[in-house]
């Protein structure tokens, strides 16, 4: 079966071991030099409407995806990984 990455952003992620919900893709993380994708990113949720700002984003490493259905994704949240400083860390990481 073939898919787009445009198709993952219709996607609810859930967690398989207590079903809980996190949200839907809103972002996916590509190693540009495999082409592979490496993680699938969930947008925090907007504090006070926006007006403080956002929550951190959840990241989900492409390890921990289980399954893809119609509309959702299951994967084992104990791989969770920091939102937006860790992306920031490992940038500057890779950038030195």
């Amino acid at each position: 079966m073939k898919s787009r990455i445009a198709d993952l952003r219709c996607k609810e992620i859930i967690n398989v071991t207590d079903g809980s919900r996190f949200g839907y893709v809103g972002d996916v993380e590509v190693d540009l030099d495999t082409g592979q994708i490496c993680a699938l990113v969930v947008p925090g949720r907007l504090r006070l409407f926006g007006l403080l700002g956002r929550e951190e984003d959840r990241i989900f490493p492409w390890e921990s995806v289980r399954r893809f259905g119609e509309d959702i994704i299951l994967v084992e949240s104990g791989a969770l990984r920091a939102g937006r400083e860790e992306r920031r860390r490992s940038r500057q990481e890779k950038i030195l």
